[in-house]
C-alpha cells in the first residue's frame, strides 16, 4: 500500500534547475506513473500558460499535459471567479496571469475595476502601477498571485512578484491578499483538482518557504528535497519543519 494517494510536485529546484533537468525528478514522477498514484506540477509562475508549462516540462522528458499543471495564475483567477463580489478586474501580468482571467469570464476593465491583480510582469513599468495605485485607492480589493519577492535565474537573483506587490502596497497603503504557495487558496485550488484529502496527499518541494510552509499552512504532509533553495542546515536552524526530508528524490520511499 502507498503511503500517499496523491502528490503535489514543485518544479523549479525539484525536477529541473534551471535549463536542466534532475535525473532523479524524472525517475520519481516515472514511479508515480508505474505505482498509479495521481499527482500535479504546482508553481507559482504566473507568467505562463498551463500548457507552457507542459510543454517546458516535456522538454526535460517528462510526459506532463496542461489539465496536469497548477499555477498561481489558474489559482488567483478561479478563486476570484469564486467571488461574488469580483466580476470585473485590472491586472498587471503576463500571458499566463491574462488568460487564466479570460477564461474564467472576469471582465477587464482600468477604470474603477472590483480588483486588482498583480502577478509577475517584465514589462512593468510606471504607467501600469499609477492605473493599479488609483483603482486601490478608489475601493479596488488588491490580489498578487504569488508573494515570492525574488526570483533565481541565470543572471542572480531577480526581483519577483512580490517587489511590485510591494511597491503597489507602500503607494496605497494596501497590503494585497496572496493567493500562491504558501497560502491556503493554491492548495485548496489543487486538492479539489486533485481529488485527494489533506490525509491522503504529500507536497513535494525544495523551498521551505514556499512548498513546505503551504504545507504547514495547509494541514497537508510535505517532503523537502536538498536539490534546490533550501539547505540542510537551513532547514535545521528553520521553524519551518518538513514531515519528511531527503538528500535526493531517488531516496524517497513510496511504499
Amino acid at each position: 500500500m502507498t503511503r500517499y494517494r496523491g502528490y503535489l510536485i514543485d518544479l523549479d529546484g525539484t525536477l529541473y534547475r534551471g535549463r536542466e533537468v534532475i535525473p532523479s525528478g524524472l525517475e520519481f514522477v516515472r514511479r508515480l506513473e508505474e505505482l498509479g498514484i495521481p499527482y500535479l506540477f504546482f508553481t507559482n509562475n504566473s507568467s505562463r500558460r498551463p500548457d507552457q508549462v507542459a510543454e517546458k516540462l516535456r522538454t526535460f522528458g517528462y510526459a506532463a499535459e496542461g489539465s496536469q499543471v497548477v499555477t498561481s495564475a489558474v489559482a488567483t483567477a478561479q478563486h476570484l471567479k469564486r467571488d461574488p463580489e469580483v466580476s470585473s478586474v485590472y491586472a498587471i501580468g503576463e500571458n499566463g496571469l491574462i488568460t487564466a482571467l479570460h477564461e474564467a469570464g472576469l471582465d477587464w476593465r482600468e477604470d474603477r475595476p472590483d480588483a486588482v491583480i498583480v502577478g509577475i510582469d517584465r514589462g512593468f513599468h510606471y504607467e501600469k502601477m499609477k492605473t493599479a495605485c488609483l483603482a486601490i485607492r478608489a475601493g479596488a480589493r488588491f490580489f498578487g498571485t504569488n508573494g515570492d519577492l525574488v526570483l533565481p535565474t541565470e543572471e542572480g537573483l531577480t526581483p519577483g512578484n512580490g517587489s511590485l506587490c510591494t511597491g503597489i502596497a507602500s503607494a496605497t497603503g494596501v497590503d494585497p491578499v496572496f493567493i500562491g504557495k504558501p497560502e491556503p487558496p493554491i492548495l485548496e485550488f489543487a486538492l479539489q483538482r486533485l481529488g485527494t484529502s489533506r490525509s491522503e496527499t504529500l507536497i513535494v518541494g525544495d523551498n521551505l518557504s514556499t512548498d513546505i510552509l503551504a504545507g504547514v499552512k495547509g494541514g497537508v504532509d510535505s517532503l523537502l528535497v536538498f536539490s534546490g533553495v533550501t539547505t540542510p542546515e537551513e532547514s535545521r536552524r528553520s521553524s519551518i519543519q518538513a514531515t519528511h526530508t531527503v538528500d535526493d528524490l531517488k531516496d524517497w520511499d513510496f511504499i
